[in-house]
Order: structure tokens, then sequence, then C-alpha cells
């Protein structure tokens, strides 16, 4: 028999996206709300306690309403608002986190999907955490940039509208009163005690990002090298499914759309002497949205976590 499956708020960016991703899979049944009845509290309510998994695309405050709403405890929500990223009643939805995030989410009715960046960020910081070779307090700047799909329905239609205003061709700052949504996960799931500098940029194309963390040498665990940053990070990932690393491109350069339409993300370690960068690179609507929300229910289902991605 097939899964029943409901997504709330599916008309926003990642909602499409998970329709597209869901509406083939013979193992499931895409349960859809009529237009007219998208804000009906009471047509939303039954359809979230009739299904095994819900997805709650939605602003955070909705979110938290749609997910009160739930009065049942086999309904698994899934949600990839930031309403609930650093509950302590909600497993965050990665992973790769450490060996026992992936249980965590297995066992949980509640999975908070992580934000792009926050997932490029902290697949980077919380492994050298973890290993003591970055320390909690050190002062990370955390540059990124992403394309205009990260900005939701109105700013996709801001940058493709005909006529639109020039500035919009040059890649944009953001979040410059560092208050950004994302920093409170990434400060709690990468194990840090001071809030990270975050400094992202949107730019002119749709999809994909890059997430870079410079970091000096000498403010890590004395003896730290490049290499030994490659390889405590190799070793973290290793048999990962979704997560490699890698040493820096031949040419130079690292393009933000390297691995649009996937569930993947790359981490490349590059530098010289003192200095190094390390970078993620991900499709921020796959593995930064809407693929890690499919492979997050296929580790609720107990499905293979790779199943149609």
């Amino acid at each position: 028999m097939a899964i029943k499956v409901f997504i709330d708020g599916q008309d926003g960016t990642t909602g499409l996206q998970l329709k597209d991703r869901l509406q083939s899979r013979p193992d499931l049944q895409l349960l859809e709300i009529a237009p007219e009845l998208r804000k009906d509290v009471s047509a939303r309510k039954a359809l979230l306690n009739e299904v095994k998994i819900a997805f709650l695309c939605l602003p955070d405050a909705a979110a938290a309403e749609a997910a009160a709403l739930v009065e049942n405890d086999q309904t698994v929500l899934i949600d990839a608002s930031t309403a609930h990223r650093v509950s302590e009643n909600w497993a965050y939805g990665f992973p790769e986190l450490n060996p026992a995030q992936r249980e965590k989410i297995a066992d949980s009715r509640r999975i908070a999907n992580p934000g792009c960046y926050a997932t490029g960020m902290i697949a980077i910081a919380a492994p050298l955490v973890a290993a003591g070779i970055l320390p909690k307090d050190y002062p990370l700047c955390v540059h990124a940039v992403s394309g205009y799909s990260g900005a939701g329905k109105k700013g996709i239609a801001q940058y493709e509208e005909e006529g639109r205003d020039a500035s919009l061709k040059s890649p944009r700052e953001y979040g410059l009163n560092q208050a950004h949504k994302h920093l409170p996960e990434m400060t709690k799931f990468a194990g840090l005690t001071l809030e990270p500098i975050f400094n992202p940029y949107v730019c002119d194309y749709y999809a994909g990002m890059t997430v870079s963390l410079p970091l000096h040498l000498g403010l890590l665990k004395a003896g730290t090298t490049q290499r030994s940053v490659f390889e405590t990070l190799s070793a973290h990932y290793e048999g990962s499914r979704f997560i490699d690393v890698k040493t820096a491109p031949e040419d130079g350069f690292l393009p933000a759309t390297e691995h649009l339409g996937t569930n993947r993300l790359s981490i490349y370690v590059c530098g010289r002497e003192k200095r190094l960068t390390v970078i993620s690179s991900l499709d921020n609507l796959g593995k930064g949205a809407s693929g890690a929300a499919v492979q997050n229910m296929n580790i609720a289902l107990g499905l293979d976590e790779g199943a149609y991605l």
C-alpha cells in the first residue's frame, strides 16, 4: 500500500520542488489540497492527520501553527521552515552531522530540515570542532553566494520580471544586520560557543551555492595542517552517500552550480602555508532544501536513504 504524503505549502519554491520529486514515486500517494482550501484550517488539519508524512513548506509562524494541528502520534512532520531548527523536541535533519544523528531522525516524529547556508557551513565546521581542530570560540567568518531561487517566490519574480532594476545584475550582499535566520542553527549544530559573522550574497543565476570558511592554521589546534584538515573531513564523511571531500580544482575556479538538481555536497580544502579556505558546494534547492527533505523522509520511513535521489 502506498504511503500517504501531504505538502502543506506546495505552491512555494521548496514545495514545488518536493512535488516534482515525489509525485512520480510508486511507493507514495501524494495528497493535495484544493487551491481554494489552501488556507482552510479544517481542511489542512484533516490532511495533516491523515498522512504518514507531512512536509511543512510554510513561513515560520504558519509552520508552528500547522505543527500544532497534528493530534496523533503517527504523522511524521518534516518542517522546511526555520521555526523548529533549534528546538529540543525536533530532530535536526542533517544525517551526516555525527554517527548518532541518522538514528535520531529515524526515531523522531518531528524533523527540522536544515537551512541551505547552514548545511554548507555545518558540513565543514561540525567535524572540525568535534575533532578538536577548530576551537569552539574561533572567530569564524562565513562567506556564501547563492542563486536567487533562495529568495522565495517574490524574490524569483523580482529577478525574472521584464524591466527589472539594473542592480539585480550585480551580486548583492544581504543580512547586513548580522541577524540572519540561519545563524542560530549554524552556532548550535557546528558546536560553537561564539556566533560566526555571516556574509551571504544573492546573485543573478537561479540555483546553486558555495559556502566558504576562511581559516588561519595558527588559530587552530597546534600542529594542524592543510592535510590534517582534509583527512579529518574525509574520515568523517567516509562512506557517505551524498557528501565527499576534495582538494582545490586544478583550474583554480569553483562554480556555485556544480551540483544542480542533485542531493550532493562537495567540500573543497584549499589554501597554502598558513591560510586555508574550506568550501562547500551544493544545490540550495537540493541538499539545501527539497533533496534533504526527501532524504530525511526516506530515513524516517526506514527506506533506502538514497531512494529516488
